[in-house]
């Protein structure tokens, strides 16, 4: 279990990862019985009902795992169940890998104590790489426990509490060893699909013009983080001394921010949501995150439109990809033509 839930191989490591993940799991409560229980408050109430018709929809109509995974809840009384550490290179974009057993390599170190995270930190920055710490709301152990709801997943609309289920039940139905950018664009995309189908089948169409609102500016958002990146990299692959790239370096994030607030006051009407994301430090670690949940994540939708919205064809389709090696996964991907 602690190979599962972690990616260093220190014994302290792997300590806090299994105490936090079994302190979890022992204050689990049945979702059935706490929306039955007269104690339960009527939001909490509303929410777990909410949340129980979307894990039957998971099943019944995505084809994702039926087992007792989102079937109880927790309430971890703060902010992020977990804080996840990314570190990179000053002058590149190839994040810091750490790797376990069973699970392969990740990008990241996940900590259960926001304090350990940033000691975490601070040792990595030490070393003189970039680093990125931020709050995670869920996290999967990919079927090797039954995972709650958590009180982290039930802080905004139905419709971010359908994304989420349906994201970590993803994880449980394909996961790749060591390959965390196919996961988890693979994982967004079920998540974004099933999500719009649950909005349409529940007749909510003013939910599903707002979460197609918020995509697009999703995508807006990637698209700029990319082509920051390009610009980046052809910092980084240049002659120019260390003074001269942390020069370019500077620029090249300020312009991110401009084009930001650009597109935030043109585009978008002078929606704020992303504010938080740009106005914090931006470095390498930053951008390498925010990478692995989006880049793919076209393609995996384009072969789920190809698989006709079938999502037993398009899991097939993806798993006959997943089983081949890098980089032959990757350009697989990307040049499907057919479901089969």
């Amino acid at each position: 279990m602690a190979s599962a839930l972690s990616g260093c191989t220190s014994v302290s490591y792997y300590a806090q990862s299994l105490e936090g993940h079994v302190r979890i799991m022992a204050a689990r409560q049945d979702v059935g019985k706490l929306i039955q229980a007269p104690s339960t408050s009527k939001a909490l109430r509303a929410k777990l009902t909410s949340a129980s018709a979307i894990r039957r929809f998971a099943t019944d109509d995505l084809a994702l795992p039926e087992n007792n995974s989102y079937r109880s809840y927790v309430d971890i009384h703060r902010d992020a169940v977990t804080w996840a550490v990314f570190a990179a290179p000053q002058f590149s974009l190839t994040p810091k890998t750490w790797c376990f057993p069973v699970f392969g390599c990740v990008p990241y170190r996940g900590y259960f104590d926001r304090k350990s995270a940033a000691e975490s930190a601070v040792e990595l920055h030490r070393q003189g790489l970039d680093v990125y710490v931020t709050g995670i709301t869920a996290y999967s152990t990919l079927g090797w426990s039954s995972d709650p709801l958590l009180s982290t997943m039930l802080r905004q609309d139905d419709s971010y509490l359908a994304s989420l289920v349906f994201h970590e039940l993803a994880h449980q139905r394909l996961y790749v060893n060591g390959d965390s950018a196919f996961n988890e664009a693979f994982a967004v995309a079920v998540e974004t699909t099933g999500t719009r189908k649950w909005l349409r089948a529940a007749g909510d169409r003013a939910g599903l013009r707002r979460y197609e609102t918020d995509r697009k500016r999703s995508a807006d958002f990637l698209a700029l983080v990319s082509r920051t990146r390009d610009e980046l990299r052809q910092v980084y692959e240049s002659s120019r001394t260390p003074d001269e790239m942390a020069a370019a370096k500077a620029a090249t994030l300020d312009r991110l921010r401009t084009r930001y607030r650009q597109m935030r006051d043109r585009s978008w009407a002078g929606y704020r949501g992303y504010d938080a994301w740009f106005n914090a430090p931006i470095n390498n670690a930053k951008l390498a995150a925010t990478s692995v949940y989006g880049e793919q994540v076209p393609a995996f939708i384009r072969l789920f439109d190809l698989c006709s919205g079938d999502y037993p064809r398009f899991y097939a389709s993806v798993r006959r990809i997943a089983d081949l090696h890098e980089p032959a996964r990757g350009k697989a991907l990307k040049a499907a033509t057919t479901c089969d």
